[in-house]
């Protein structure tokens, strides 16, 4: 009796091949929708940072009684050119209020008309409404947030996955 039940241990190799296949195919179907995901949360955290700095720039040019912008800065000291995956600036004359790095590679940060700064007057106007759309080109194609900026400096953001990433 105790020799039949020493024979019973274990998994047999077939058994174990089979869990193998099974775990394999699970982890094929997964890690896509994981990839996703970690887009999908990358494009939303850089958006929410524009957000937050375009609020900033509202809210301080009320505060401080001067016109402030978010502009493009690479260097994170001045207003520059170029586009504004390379990093922007909160800037009140010339007091940077808030800086932002260049964006990771794979992320792509452009303005519909080129504008490369947003400007709030006194009373917490904008100068011009503008469309900014951030996008990364994924494996799993194309995603992008379209951030649209009124006047008013409301910013309204809008999930779509027809872009058009470089």
């Amino acid at each position: 009796m105790t020799h039949s039940r020493l024979m019973a241990r274990g998994f047999t190799l077939l058994e174990l091949m089979i869990t193998l296949v099974v775990a394999t195919i699970l982890l094929l179907v997964a890690v896509p929708s994981f990839e996703d995901i970690i887009v999908n949360n990358r494009l939303s955290a850089y958006a929410g940072r524009f957000t937050s700095s375009v609020q900033l720039a509202r809210s301080e040019a009320i505060k401080r009684n001067t016109q402030v912008s978010v502009c493009v800065s690479s260097d994170g000291t001045s207003c520059g050119s170029g586009n504004w995956q390379q990093g922007w600036i909160v800037i009140a004359g010339t007091t940077v209020v808030y800086r932002e790095q260049a964006l990771p590679g794979g992320l792509h940060f452009t303005e519909a008309g080129g504008a490369t700064s947003l400007a709030f007057q006194p009373i917490g106007i904008g100068t011009t409404p503008a469309t900014l759309t951030l996008c990364s080109a994924s494996p799993l194609g194309q995603k992008e947030q379209v951030l649209t900026i009124t006047a008013a400096g409301i910013v309204r953001a809008q999930t779509t996955a027809t872009g058009s990433c470089p």
